[in-house]
């Protein structure tokens, strides 16, 4: 029995780092198909769509000081020119926009 858990342990580690960071790779494609359009590849909202609608600079000190729970509602509301993602995106991606958000800081 012991012998089967040491050579099982190694295994379990390599797909939690696997399914780890294919999460981040998730949350990063997910970025880049529903949100880079308005708040560019960097996050700061310099792209032409993002300047018309002013969009927010996710790097900045205003949106990074946000809690994780307030940057979850706003992307399944949505607030002023941003639509909401309900129905759209499941909790999940939902809290790795949070966490690629987070990952964009200055």
């Amino acid at each position: 029995m012991r012998t089967v858990l040491r050579s099982t342990l190694p295994v379990l580690a390599i797909l939690l780092l696997v399914s780890t960071w294919s999460l981040a790779e998730t949350a990063a494609e997910t970025y880049k198909t529903t949100c880079a359009m308005c708040h560019g590849p960097d996050g700061k909202g310099d792209t032409a769509l993002g300047k018309n609608l002013h969009a927010k600079d996710l790097t900045s000190d205003e949106v990074q000081k946000k809690t994780n729970e307030e940057l979850s509602a706003t992307i399944l509301k949505g607030k002023e020119n941003m639509p909401g993602f309900e129905g759209r995106l499941t909790q999940v991606q939902i809290n790795g926009l949070v966490k690629f958000i987070r990952s964009l800081k200055k």
